[in-house]
């Protein structure tokens, strides 16, 4: 009998077919490696793609929103409305604006912001809104814009994690107002690092263009000017080219992840149910099959029911050769926000959730198997865990 211990799942990996890499190659022999032809390329199938709205690619996802925020004209003095539970780059890129993040707490079940509570968070110095969408959930988008538009607030998407999301049968970033989105390792669309902003017009795009490359426009053979503070944001053909390989992968890919997904709520729910831990309050995510990507698959842990903590948990589930994640701890805990004079206590919902939350292995490249083991070993777990 071998005592090999079984293979390692990490809670993602990215898949890249030969294709893609014979592509890279071409990419660099051709001596053209920075923006350049791909990039374009690439941005004009995403236009396509979101049914012919303007996309410009950038460096990363946090460029994309720090420029989404310089677009729509917001800077000193202004406020804007987000949730607590994304990664910190959300209300990073407020901050480096000049602007002021306003923290709304989040919906118990789907862990994005409560739209109910995000009017009561509006004053005259509000000019945005910049809604998460957790794990390639959207939030209810027409709630969403009716809001803006009753306040007349702009909407600055973060749907970093929600390509290929939907709403109503109409994909994110194919309507509304600037969506910004991420292209970073663990994404369900990768250029291993990167991000495209959906905007609404030329003037925007080119305004966008600007932002990316130092500020700079350029005339005839020599000309050039600067008339807006730019940075260094711009996505490279080598990127770009992955980018327009993945795009090609991602039906498939998500075929994948929605499978997997279903497996996850089957597997789950049935070794809960022969381990007699049917009083055990493990929350699962929203079972929505037509407009998350099933970008992540998370579970909350019922800590008040277990004698250890998330660590505890993730210690031994990775001592079974399972990886997971954090996606994420309330922002407002962080030692930079609580001394800009934030507390967690003020949106308890996120801070309860980023407690507890558990990000589960879901990537296209997983076996059927993996599913089972993975429900099994964190049964096993909860259950020695679990203060009867």
């Amino acid at each position: 009998m071998s005592n090999a211990s079984p293979e390692f799942i990490p809670f993602t990996r990215p898949s890249f077919n030969q294709e893609t890499i014979d592509a890279v190659a071409e990419v660099l022999r051709s001596g053209w490696v920075t923006s350049g032809p791909k990039l374009a390329e690439f941005e004009s199938t995403l236009s396509e793609y979101f049914g012919g709205r303007p996309v410009r690619c950038f460096a990363n996802g946090t460029a994309t929103m720090k420029i989404a925020l310089q677009v729509a004209g917001i800077g000193e003095g202004d406020e804007v409305i987000t949730t607590p539970i994304s990664w910190v780059a959300t209300s990073n890129v407020i901050l480096s604006v000049g602007a002021k993040p306003i923290f709304v707490d989040i919906d118990p079940a789907t862990h994005n912001i409560d739209l109910d509570k995000v009017a009561g968070a509006i004053t005259s110095k509000t000019k945005a809104v910049m809604p998460v969408y957790l794990a390639g959930l959207p939030v209810d988008m027409d709630k969403l814009y009716s809001l803006a538009k009753q306040h007349q607030v702009r909407v600055i998407e973060d749907a970093a994690q929600a390509f290929g999301s939907q709403w109503q049968g109409k994909k994110i970033g194919s309507f509304g107002d600037l969506v910004s989105f991420s292209f970073q390792a663990n994404k369900n669309l990768t250029t291993i690092e990167g991000g495209c902003l959906v905007l609404n017009n030329s003037d925007e795009a080119r305004l966008a263009e600007k932002f990316r490359l130092q500020g700079l426009t350029r005339q005839g053979m020599d000309g050039m000017d600067v008339d807006v503070l730019g940075g260094k944001d711009n996505l490279t053909d080598v990127n770009a080219v992955i980018g327009l390989h993945q795009l090609k992968q991602l039906p498939a890919y998500q075929t994948r992840r929605t499978a997997l997904a279903r497996q996850y709520f089957d597997a789950i729910r049935a070794e809960l149910k022969s381990a007699n831990l049917e009083k055990l309050q493990l929350e699962l995510p929203v079972e929505n099959f037509t407009e998350s990507n099933w970008h992540m698959f998370q579970v909350v842990l019922p800590l008040e029911q277990l004698d250890c903590d998330r660590a505890q948990v993730m210690t031994e589930l990775k001592e079974l050769g399972i990886g997971t994640g954090v996606h994420y701890p309330a922002i407002t805990g962080f030692t930079l926000y609580k001394n800009l004079g934030y507390q967690t206590s003020s949106t308890p919902v996120a801070e309860r959730i980023g407690k507890s939350i558990l990000t589960l292995p879901l990537f296209p490249g997983m076996k059927d198997q993996d599913i089972g083991r993975i429900a099994s070993g964190l049964t096993g777990i909860l259950q020695k865990h679990y203060k009867k």
